[in-house]
């Protein structure tokens, strides 16, 4: 609890057995609930996760990274979240700065944090991110600003915090179920003026990270470059809001 405001944090999991305890006793104190969604793992994430005292959701299929997200904010509300901080369970990104997306909201600074990796090149770089890697984020990040009109760092941060208006009034329901859902989110938040705000993470790729692979991400760079050209034909789309 920070001001008053219920923080839950949820993650979308998926064979996070390896860094999920890690992920969970790095969170701080302040996150009153943790929610976990199991994307039909093949290891024991789920039962770690119960094991932990997490409120763990599990899928029978699995649905894609945007699907397990959409399960994560459906309980997240159900649960009286004022603040929802979404993180990778695999230890790419660190759970200690979770204090800092929150405080920034509870405050009523902004309606939206992210975390982002990209501060420098060299930075980049020495926490293990690919090249190619690297150099898509860029050019995926300054097509998106410039259809957008906003100046972000990263639009393809792990590490995201909304208020509960936020996913109250925008659509997410109707986005992709794949990784391409973050994008839509993005998009829909800055066609409806929310303040975003970011703050500095570390980049960590280790061999235990979750990372898709090229050819996945070749299909979602492609489909980022669609859903950025469709806001700037289209902007009033992306200002529907829940029925």
């Amino acid at each position: 609890m920070y001001n008053n405001q219920k923080i839950v944090v949820v993650l979308p999991a998926y064979n996070a057995v390896k860094t999920l305890e890690q992920t969970v006793s790095d969170l701080p104190a302040l996150v009153d609930q943790i929610i976990l969604v199991d994307d039909a793992s093949h290891d024991e994430t789920a039962l770690l996760a119960k094991r932990l005292g997490l409120f763990v959701f599990s899928h029978d299929q699995n649905g894609g990274y945007g699907a397990n997200q959409k399960t994560c904010y459906r309980l997240a509300l159900a649960e009286g979240a004022d603040i929802i901080i979404m993180i990778h369970p695999d230890y790419q990104y660190d759970p200690k700065l979770v204090k800092y997306l929150a405080s920034f909201i509870a405050d009523d600074y902004f309606d939206v944090m992210l975390g982002t990796r990209i501060r420098s090149r060299r930075e980049a770089l020495a926490g293990g991110m690919p090249l190619y890697k690297y150099l898509a984020n860029r050019f995926l990040t300054i097509f998106e600003n410039l259809a957008s009109g906003y100046n972000l760092s990263e639009w393809h941060t792990g590490m995201r915090a909304y208020r509960r208006a936020v996913l109250e009034k925008i659509d997410w329901t109707k986005n992709s179920d794949d990784f391409v859902f973050d994008s839509q989110v993005l998009f829909q938040i800055v066609a409806q003026k929310y303040r975003i705000g970011e703050i500095p993470v570390p980049v960590r790729y280790f061999p235990e990270a979750s990372s898709i692979n090229f050819g996945r991400s070749l299909r979602y760079g492609l489909a980022t470059l669609g859903v950025a050209l469709h806001y700037f034909l289209s902007p009033q789309y992306f200002r529907q809001k829940k029925s």
